[in-house]
């Protein structure tokens, strides 16, 4: 049964270098987890960046959404997996389901995520490797004030909280401090 790490964190906090540096201490393989998409010449400016930073022996999956089905089609089994990120991976899927953005489907949403992330935590769980998954808190902000702003915020809160129950660590980062919350807290409800 695979082990899962929760990286969380606001932008630029340090969530995705602190989840590379716990990857770096395995001695075994590293497969990492890509879900952004190259939309835009910044995009691919910013994923040829973050290639080129990581270590040249990790093998790379670039999985926008299905990253559960993903993993178990590939014949990887490394000792760690580094999936960065769910946020990336909740905007892929929540434009997979909506088909106009201004009137995003409220309701086909939460089914998607708990699809995605039912997917996924079974991946995890299969797998004989630690799982490190990058999350964005975006929770801590004001209220988006457009309805897809609002549909994503829910979604990715969603996803993160069914991820960090199932999580053996939850690790929060504010200014590149790694705040341990598995020994904090305690789940709520939904």
């Amino acid at each position: 049964m695979g082990k899962l790490t929760l990286v969380l964190g606001g932008a630029r906090s340090g969530k995705s270098t602190y989840a590379e540096k716990l990857a770096k201490q395995s001695t075994g393989a590293v497969v990492y987890i890509a879900t952004a998409e190259p939309g835009d010449n910044e995009m691919v400016e910013r994923i040829a960046k973050h290639k080129s930073q990581r270590p040249a022996e990790w093998e790379t999956l670039e999985i926008p959404f299905g990253v559960g089905q993903g993993v178990r089609e590939s014949t990887l089994q490394p000792e760690v997996f580094l999936l960065d990120c769910v946020t990336l991976l909740m905007s892929n899927l929540i434009l997979q389901v909506t088909e106009n953005i201004d009137q995003p489907p409220e309701e086909d949403v939460p089914a998607a995520v708990d699809a995605e992330i039912d997917a996924l935590v079974d991946a995890i769980h299969s797998a004989d490797a630690h799982w490190i998954v990058v999350s964005n808190e975006v929770g801590l902000g004001l209220v988006p004030p457009y309805p897809l702003g609002r549909v994503y915020r829910d979604a990715i809160g969603r996803a993160n909280q069914r991820l960090s129950r199932v999580a053996d660590e939850v690790f929060f980062l504010v200014a590149g401090m790694a705040l341990p919350l598995h020994e904090l807290g305690t789940h709520i409800a939904d």
